[in-house]
């Protein structure tokens, strides 16, 4: 099975949690509605697919999780992307996202 890269334009977001402050970004229900119909059948722990992320100088490996809030696939977004990339609650990003299964 090949690849596939999507190209995402997102907010960023801020889970509400009283432990820590995790910040997302969510993946548009027509690019998730394509990833369940591609890649549904390989989902792994809490239906996690692996991926590997670009945006701006930044590229690394990650997973994205189904969020049944909103029905699609939330980003997390490490402290050390955001702090280089200097990302903060509410910005509007620009990252592509390759299915690695």
């Amino acid at each position: 099975m090949s690849s596939k890269i999507f190209k995402i334009r997102s907010e960023v977001w801020i889970y509400p949690s009283s432990f820590a402050a995790w910040h997302f970004a969510s993946i548009p229900k027509k690019e998730t509605k394509i990833i369940n119909q591609i890649f549904g059948g390989l989902k792994r722990g809490w239906g996690s697919l692996p991926v590997e992320v670009s945006l701006g100088k930044i590229k690394w490996k990650t997973s994205i999780f189904p969020d049944k809030r909103s029905e699609t696939y939330i980003l997390p977004l490490k402290s050390e992307v955001r702090r280089k990339e200097k990302i903060f609650d509410k910005d509007i990003i620009n990252f592509s996202v390759e299915i690695l299964v």
